[in-house]
């Protein structure tokens, strides 16, 4: 749970319990070099409070003081402001010149959105994936269906708009083998984007005991049954990273041809190529290899597991944000 996240929609639901009037700013789209991207939110109230952002600058403090303004009147409307990052726009200039633009919603929240808002709280508290609705009519909360898309904005008119975003973890990380490097990138990337659930074959093995950081741990009898265990999908990151060769080939056989979106494999130079040589000779398509990202990990000459989880993160979050 991203703890900015966290701290918008409580700000949110402190200034309703008070009586305080507050705004709730959401980008809800985004295009090109943005610096707000869609999902991006932030919580203004009456006193000054803020929590969150959607895009830091001069933009941010603009529509901020915007927002304080609204927030002065007797009962302000709900409303979408769009903001061009390029000086030479002709109207609706952020203030800012990284190109790309953004439209925020500005919604004034109400007292009937307050449980709709504890749930959310609770939801991300306990890392559940939710759908959150905007619309005109209000904040909703949906946690029996997940949406396809992990976000959706459609407009028909100025006041007729539908925003719908699939909250909490977007993307599924499977670490195969729980050593040093493991417990190394689970403490990194755990204020990412990603749900970490941790493999391995050796139950006792200090380090996967030791690992507190990811989501689940599955204890394995063979990473053949990897097979089972991961689906296939475009949110699915897989990286292996066992204690050698033997184990590293039979979850590589286990994942090799499944749909994923990221499937990385940790090593050398020399016992990757020896790995590829052989999957070549029994038959392995060309387009099979080519999946396997290795070694795993942008090359910036990393020795300790804590610079191998960076590089590898790095990648990680290249491919996640690549279009």
């Amino acid at each position: 749970m991203s703890s900015r996240t966290f701290a918008t929609w409580q700000l949110l639901s402190e200034s309703l319990g008070r009586g305080v009037p507050a705004m709730l700013l959401y980008v809800v789209q985004s295009q090109g070099s943005s610096p707000g991207r869609q999902g991006f939110a932030m919580s203004v109230d009456a006193h000054g409070d803020m929590q969150g952002s959607i895009g830091g600058g001069i933009m941010e403090h603009k529509l901020v003081q915007l927002a304080r303004e609204r927030l002065a009147q007797p009962s302000p409307g709900s409303s979408l402001h769009r903001q061009i990052h390029n000086k030479k726009a002709p109207q609706n200039q952020s203030g800012m010149i990284c190109s790309g633009e953004q439209t925020v919603l500005f919604y004034p929240v109400r007292p009937t959105d307050a449980p709709a808002i504890q749930q959310l709280l609770l939801a991300l508290q306990q890392e559940q994936s939710c759908t959150l609705i905007l619309s005109p009519g209000g904040i909703f909360f949906e946690a029996s269906k997940l949406p396809i898309q992990d976000y959706l904005f459609r407009q028909e008119a100025e006041a007729e708009w539908l925003y719908q975003e699939k909250i909490g973890h977007k993307n599924q990380l499977h670490l195969i083998g729980g050593g040093h490097c493991a417990l190394a990138l689970s403490r990194l990337v755990q204020s990412l984007d990603f749900r970490v659930q941790l493999y391995e074959d050796r139950p006792q093995l200090n380090t996967f005991l030791a690992n507190n950081y990811v989501h689940e741990k599955t204890i394995v009898a063979s990473y053949a049954d990897l097979n089972e265990l991961i689906s296939e999908g475009e949110n699915q990151y897989v990286i292996i990273m066992t204690v050698g060769y033997r184990t590293d080939d039979i979850a590589v056989r286990a994942l090799l041809g499944k749909k994923l979106r990221f499937l990385g494999l940790l090593g050398s130079q020399k016992k990757i190529e020896k790995m590829l040589t052989d999957y070549q000779a029994e038959g392995f398509s060309q387009k099979q290899l080519q999946q396997l990202h290795a070694p795993v990990g942008l090359p910036i000459n990393s020795q300790t597991p804590e610079e191998i989880a960076i590089s590898i993160a790095a990648q990680l979050i290249s491919v996640k944000n690549a279009k």
